[in-house]
């Protein structure tokens, strides 16, 4: 059930140059058609925690709200919107499709710790770091899931992977702004995803931002 005509949706999101996690839901929720507003909560503001402790206890972006509804983490949100405005669509029709959906994006959402720390998301830079044991086996992994059959054959058979891409959205742009290499396979739907309209719009934002974090502008220059 597609919600136009009727009163938007809105997202709450932090920076669009920093927050990875609004970047998911965001992703998600314009590719999908939706209509929705957004209210952007600059990070580490002053006013940030008492600003958004009044729209969610969670004090965390992004935030949906919808109406009276009120729903916070990305995961959350992504299914709640496919469960009562997109008639079950960012998900796989088919139910081992779905499992294998699923389990990567699980994955993501509770992994990955390394590659968080190491290379915060920063669309405005180009950086290198020096990559950690731990921060390369974690991106091997990744290069091991965006190269694996089942992934592979899922898009070639335009299965509904919705959710999954706007979780692996925040990935994409970290691999470019730290210049990772992958393998061929891995940069095809890299090099596919940063190309999508909503990429695009959100890294246009990105430029449009005068914040700076310096906690997260890690590495040096390219």
């Amino acid at each position: 059930m597609w919600n136009l005509g009727i009163a938007p949706l809105k997202l709450v999101i932090g920076n669009y140059n920093y927050s990875s996690w609004s970047l998911r839901a965001w992703f998600f929720i314009k590719r999908s058609g939706l209509v929705f507003d957004v209210e952007r909560l600059a990070l580490f503001e002053p006013d940030f925690k008492s600003t958004i402790l009044s729209i969610s206890d969670a004090a965390r972006v992004p935030v949906l709200i919808d109406g009276d509804h009120v729903i916070w983490d990305t995961l959350a949100i992504c299914e709640y919107l496919r469960e009562t405005h997109l008639a079950n669509g960012g998900w796989p029709s088919d139910v081992y499709d779905r499992a294998r959906a699923r389990s990567l994006v699980s994955e993501i959402h509770s992994g990955i710790p390394a590659l968080r720390h190491a290379l915060p998301m920063n669309c405005r830079a180009k950086r290198r770091v020096e990559l950690t044991q731990d921060v390369q086996s974690e991106i091997q992994r990744i290069d091991q899931m965006w190269c694996d059959p089942w992934f592979v054959s899922a898009r070639e058979r335009c299965v509904d992977l919705g959710i999954l891409d706007a979780f692996f959205a925040p990935i994409a742009s970290r691999f470019k702004t730290y210049a990772i290499e992958l393998s061929p396979k891995a940069r095809e739907y890299q090099t596919w995803l940063l190309a999508t309209p909503e990429m695009q719009e959100w890294e246009r934002m990105a430029q449009l931002e005068t914040e700076v974090i310096e906690l997260e502008e890690v590495g040096t220059p390219l």
